[in-house]
């Protein structure tokens, strides 16, 4: 089925990520704080795919559920994330397999498909912000701070960059180890970030790793290439 106009939802941990598509062509995507649909495209349908409680707007005549069983992946466990799915169909439409999709959101995870176009397995850690928050949060003295445009030196002079120190670093070696093994095993295989923080670990890791960043991908629409690929097809 080839759809005129149709709208693509996302629904985060924190977020609400849209966007808005002419048959395959993705025309423009935007993040909300509340699921507040633009007046224009109400009578567009609405496709959802939700990763908490919420999955439905009353209000909206015209919606479908994406769901984990839509997904034709083999090999997937009931408990696996929709989002990660719908990322790892999306790379896998666009990138070819194998592929490891890492996407760096609220939570930060790896998620692979092997030669076959089957799940392989992956990995699931608290993403930069809910750790640099975790330690304002759970402690009497650590302040909150926000990510840095460029790595923070490692050896910090100041809370702040201690913070972001012992965090980023710490994240960049764990992400290269990963992206290793996977290479290891699937030698030239794409890998891919993405999510709300995909872009900048990159940048931390071409600044770090320069021999292994200069290889992988960045694309912040893998999701919405798996829904595209599940209602266009």
């Amino acid at each position: 089925m080839i759809l005129t106009d149709w709208l693509a939802l996302v629904i985060g941990n924190s977020r609400f990520h849209w966007a808005y598509f002419h048959g395959k062509e993705l025309q423009q995507t935007w993040d909300s704080s509340e699921a507040i649909i633009p007046d224009d495209w109400r009578h567009l349908c609405l496709y959802i795919a939700s990763v908490t409680k919420i999955t439905s707007f009353p209000e909206h005549p015209y919606q479908r559920l994406i769901q984990l069983q839509d997904i034709p992946l083999k090999g997937l466990y009931s408990t696996l994330g929709v989002d990660r799915a719908l990322a790892l169909w999306g790379a896998m439409e666009v990138w070819g397999y194998p592929c490891l999709v890492i996407d760096g959101g609220t939570a930060l995870t790896f998620t692979g498909a092997n030669q076959h176009g089957e799940f392989q397995g992956g990995a699931i850690l608290p993403g930069l912000a809910l750790q640099l928050n975790s330690l304002a949060m759970g402690t009497a003295a650590l302040p909150g701070i926000s990510l840095p445009e460029t790595l923070p030196p490692i050896w910090a002079k100041s809370t702040p960059e201690a913070i972001s120190s012992g965090v980023i670093y710490t994240v960049l070696e764990g992400i290269s180890q990963f992206i290793a093994k996977w290479w290891a095993e699937f030698p030239q295989s794409p890998v891919i970030f993405t999510g709300g923080d995909g872009d900048i670990l990159k940048a931390y890791l071409t600044q770090l790793h320069p021999e292994i960043a200069c290889q992988v991908k960045y694309d912040s629409n893998l999701v919405f290439w798996g829904m595209r690929s599940l209602v266009t097809s």
